[in-house]
């Protein structure tokens, strides 16, 4: 199995930001020092192209943000500070996408160990995400001819609300997220399902829930491909999450997703989105089972 890294992914912040920027190169780390992987399943991504980001997001607002010219209000919505560094890991992360799904096209299955930036719009980022590579990874598939009908499984504890947005309407493109009700963004948009989750669900209520939705979107909706962000926030010690999932709660939505994909014979990839745990140990942890699972099904 492919595993998109680089250390690009990683930019420089504040020791108070409250964001876990060493998570990227830790999950890579443990799993390179325990066996999980060697270097031969890692490959480093390019920069995404601007013919290729501009699939998805308006020009007024990528070329701004390529050159700096981001209002002060705009970077704080997006929660980093602005570096052409900020820059160049958000075209990383894109690009550790569209190749994961190169990958997963010929093996079933492929990791980035980035990516599910699901808070982007094509005109501004927010929630720490500037460019929404799901988003541009689908466009992609579908101008290059290799899917047509694609299905975005989003699990991140956050709604998914800039794909959703994106996605508004468009037939060939079903996007399905299980976030927290009371979560972060305020106002939510409209995926084609929303399973709104109250505070404090458990293992055994998350699971069951998720057992009603993913296989009939699978058989109903038929897509060519999946693309799963596996957000480890719904995790109990997440500091932003509210919900109660243990580390084998999510192993098992990990396991119930991809399984589901790969019996059906739909090529996945699952990026990496969310996870703030009080002690980093939690969400490296977490982040590593999801790699774990899916090295399972190749």
């Amino acid at each position: 199995m492919k595993i998109c890294y680089s250390d690009r992914y990683l930019v420089p912040l504040i020791p108070t930001h409250p964001f876990p920027m060493q998570k990227y190169r830790l999950v890579r780390n443990r799993l390179l020092e325990e066996g999980s992987i060697t270097h031969w399943n890692l490959i480093e991504p390019s920069l995404a192209v601007d013919e290729d980001v501009l699939l998805v997001h308006e020009r007024d607002y990528w070329f701004r943000c390529k050159a700096g010219d981001l209002s002060a209000a705009e970077i704080r919505r997006i929660g980093f500070p602005w570096s052409i560094a900020l820059v160049q890991r958000s075209q990383a992360s894109v690009q550790g996408t569209i190749e994961a799904a190169r990958y997963a096209l010929h093996d079933g299955v492929a990791s980035n160990l980035a990516g599910g930036t699901h808070h982007a719009f094509p005109d501004h980022g927010e929630g720490y995400c500037v460019l929404n590579d799901i988003a541009i990874a689908t466009r992609v598939l579908q101008r290059d001819g290799f899917v047509r009908r694609v299905a975005i499984i989003d699990c991140d504890v956050h709604q998914g609300n800039g794909t959703a947005a994106i996605f508004d309407g468009d037939a060939d493109v079903f996007t399905f997220s299980m976030h927290g009700e009371k979560n972060f963004p305020l106002r939510k948009e409209r995926s084609t399902i929303d399973v709104n989750l109250p505070d404090g669900i458990d293992d055994e209520a998350y699971l069951q829930l998720l057992s009603q939705y993913v296989p009939a979107i699978l058989q109903e909706f038929q897509p060519d491909f999946v693309f799963y962000q596996a957000g480890v926030d719904p995790h109990e010690r997440d500091r932003l999450g509210k919900l109660k999932l243990t580390h084998e709660g999510l192993r098992v939505r990990d396991e119930f997703v991809i399984g589901k994909c790969r019996k059906a014979g739909i090529p996945i990839v699952t990026t990496m989105g969310g996870g703030y745990g009080k002690d980093i140990n939690d969400t490296v942890e977490g982040h590593c089972n999801t790699v774990r699972t899916a090295l399972r099904f190749v």
